[in-house]
């Protein structure tokens, strides 16, 4: 058994194994699996097949540097989403109190009190003025 243990711990010595896209990749992996048992088609088969490829051909790669270079893409694309999704939660929290506005000139997100009328904004990012009115 000391044997084998070490013949695979030699094996997988120098791979890249396991980082965060190979774990959003195993989640769809078996959200597809479930989606398979109740729709058969070859087409959804293949996918699966081929996500798991995927999966097991990034883990046991020696290009470390390409791994990791696919897993900070997929991080600032996960980035993206959840800021997005964050700052609609807060929109959605903040509706009755506060109004949202982007800036003309960087177009940043401005968090403004609710208040009615016509007021002048200054960007806290581009310290730009411009006007903002609210109903």
């Amino acid at each position: 058994m000391n044997k084998f243990m070490y013949k695979m711990a030699n094996f997988f010595q120098g791979r890249y194994g396991i980082d965060e896209l190979y774990k959003f990749l195993f989640i769809l992996f078996w959200i597809i699996a479930i989606l398979s048992l109740f729709i058969r088609n070859p087409i959804i088969y293949l996918i699966e097949m081929l996500i798991c490829v995927f999966m097991f051909f990034r883990a046991l790669s020696r290009n470390i540097y390409k791994r990791q270079n696919e897993n900070m893409k997929y991080l600032k694309i996960r980035d993206k989403v959840k800021g997005k999704i964050n700052l609609q939660k807060r929109k959605w929290a903040d509706r009755n109190t506060h109004i949202y506005r982007k800036c003309p000139n960087c177009k940043a997100e401005i968090r403004l009190p609710k208040k009615k009328g016509k007021h002048v904004c200054t960007c806290p990012s581009c310290k730009k003025d411009f006007d903002v009115k609210c109903r």
